[in-house]
C-alpha cells in the first residue's frame, strides 16, 4: 500500500536529506523519526545498536505506515541495514559514506573520511574503500564531537567553532588532500563551518542526493504532503520540536519502543 517516505536517524542528522528528497519529490509526504533518547549512536556497542535500531525502526514503520524507510544514519546503515531489510516489509534505503563519488572527484587521489568512530572502523567502510577508492590514499578521522555541534546548530544554538576546528584538524596535515567525505548525516548540516575550518579549499561530498534518487525509485505512489509532515521521537524535547518545525514537520509524537 502506498505510504509516505519515513526518514530515520538517531538525532537531527537525517534532516540533511530532507531538502534533496523534497527537491526530487516535490509535494510528497514525509515522516521524520529519531531516537533522540539514545543519541549518539556512534559510540555505542554494536550488539546493543543492532537490537535498538531494529526496535525503533519497527515502531516507526508501524506508526507512520510508510511505503519506504530511509535510514539516514551512516552508523545504523553500515551496521544494521541487512537486518532491517530482513525484518521489515517495506523497502529500506541505506546511507553509506560517499566514497565512490569522492574518489571520482579527487584529482590528487588523496581523500578524507570524516565520520563517527563506529563508521570509520566498520568493515563495511573498508569494503567501500577497497572497491571504489583502492587507488586513493584515504585519511580516516573519527569526529564524534561534530554530532553534538550539528545538534546545537539545528536547535538554534551556535556551534562551537573551536571544537569543529579541533575535530577536523587531522584532515589538513597532508597538503594534497583535496576531497572530504562527510560520512555522517549530521555533518552536512555543518558544511559551512567545516569549510571555514579548512586551511584551503576542499570538496565536501555527502550522500544526500544519492539517497533521494534511490528513495524516488522505490516510492510507489506516495501520498502528498498535508502541509506540515508528522514526526516521531523517543523522548520529549522542546528544542527538537522547534528544530523540526523549521523543516516543516509537526511537533514529534512520542514513539513507543518495545
Amino acid at each position: 500500500m502506498p505510504g509516505p517516505i519515513l526518514i530515520f536517524d538517531s538525532g537531527v542528522g537525517g534532516l540533511s536529506v530532507v531538502a534533496p528528497l523534497r527537491q526530487r519529490l516535490p509535494g510528497v509526504g514525509l515522516v521524520y523519526a529519531c531516537d533522540n533518547a539514545m543519541l549518539p549512536y556512534g559510540i555505542r556497542p554494536d550488539g546493543w545498536l543492532v537490537a535498538r535500531i531494529l526496535a525503533v525502526c519497527e515502531a516507526a514503520v508501524a506508526a507512520s505506515r510508510c511505503g519506504v524507510l530511509v535510514v539516514a544514519c551512516n552508523t545504523a546503515s553500515t551496521l544494521a541495514l541487512d537486518a532491517l531489510r530482513a525484518r521489515l516489509s517495506v523497502p529500506v534505503v541505506g546511507t553509506v559514506p560517499a566514497i565512490k563519488p569522492a574518489a571520482r572527484m579527487s584529482r590528487s587521489r588523496h581523500i578524507g573520511l570524516l565520520a563517527t568512530s563506529a563508521t570509520v572502523a566498520r568493515p563495511y567502510t573498508e569494503r567501500l574503500i577497497q572497491e571504489f577508492a583502492a587507488d586513493c590514499r584515504v585519511t580516516r578521522v573519527a569526529a564524534d564531537a561534530l554530532v553534538g555541534q550539528a545538534e546545537r546548530l539545528v536547535v538554534g544554538e551556535p556551534p562551537d567553532r573551536a571544537i569543529i576546528r579541533e575535530a577536523t584538524a587531522p584532515l589538513w596535515d597532508a597538503p594534497d588532500l583535496d576531497t572530504v567525505v562527510l560520512g555522517c548525516t549530521h555533518f552536512p548540516l555543518l558544511r559551512t563551518q567545516i569549510a571555514e575550518a579548512a586551511p584551503r579549499p576542499v570538496t565536501l561530498v555527502d550522500s544526500g542526493e544519492a539517497i533521494a534518487r534511490r528513495a524516488a525509485r522505490l516510492a510507489v505512489d506516495p501520498p502528498p504532503s498535508q502541509g506540515r509532515d508528522p514526526s516521531f521521537a523517543t523522548a520529549p524535547d522542546a528544542r527538537l520540536a522547534r528544530a523540526l518545525s523549521h523543516y516543516a514537520f509537526d511537533e514529534p509524537g512520542l514513539l513507543a519502543v518495545g
